[in-house]
């Protein structure tokens, strides 16, 4: 079971963690005002996969050997950046067509980019690493059943959040998507802040090499 004295402080945590802008919440925004609600739902539920991975993995200890691991922490911040760039660098791309009716990609690769860009967020590794272990409590029974439960919580409170965003955003952009000059904004908008949260990650990934 879990230490009820710490579950307030803990959904806190929750929240801001699930409320804070990051390459999860811009992965399905971006995605939803290219492709609709229907691309945000999808993508919300691969960022939920990922979290399933996330989850298990905490539960089994494997989050705290990677905090142990500043290299393995360093690594993921690196190939975030650089899948995150990927995407930049594919949208613009397509906004630089001249069709006006460009086909999408099949929902299964939508869904299999949110998997990936979830279990290559930091932010989400961080607080499996750091945090999630801080809300357990030897009295409340094994470990890994409590890592397990605290992380179920933030999954299902993320899935909410990512579904809620995935069809704003995938509405928003239905009326966005009157025209091809529309289109093409609306892809260089999400080709640049792709590109953006790749530069952050980057700059983290290599700021010890560069100091």
């Amino acid at each position: 079971m879990l230490d009820l004295t710490l579950l307030p402080t803990y959904l806190a945590a929750v929240a801001i963690i699930t409320l804070a802008p990051g390459p999860d919440a811009a992965y399905i925004v971006a995605v939803a005002l290219e492709r609709g609600p229907r691309a945000g739902l999808v993508s919300a539920t691969g960022m939920a996969l990922g979290m399933v991975v996330h989850v298990v993995a905490a539960a089994l200890g494997l989050a705290v050997l990677l905090r142990s691991t500043p290299v393995a922490l360093t690594l993921v911040e690196l190939v975030g950046g650089l899948y995150l760039g990927w995407l930049a660098l594919t949208t613009i791309r397509s906004a630089r067509k001249t069709s006006t009716a460009p086909q999408a990609p099949p929902q299964r690769q939508v869904l299999r980019r949110a998997v990936l860009t979830n279990l290559l967020n930091p932010k989400i590794v961080l607080f499996f690493a750091a945090f999630l272990p801080r809300f357990t409590s030897p009295e409340q029974g094994p470990l890994w059943l409590q890592l397990l439960l605290l992380g179920l919580i933030l999954l299902v409170v993320g899935l909410v959040w990512d579904s809620t965003i995935g069809l704003c955003a995938g509405r928003l952009g239905q009326g966005l998507m009157r025209g091809h000059r529309s289109t093409v904004m609306v892809n260089c908008v999400v080709g640049i802040t792709f590109a953006t949260l790749a530069a952050f990650l980057l700059k983290d990934a290599l700021a010890p090499v560069i100091a």
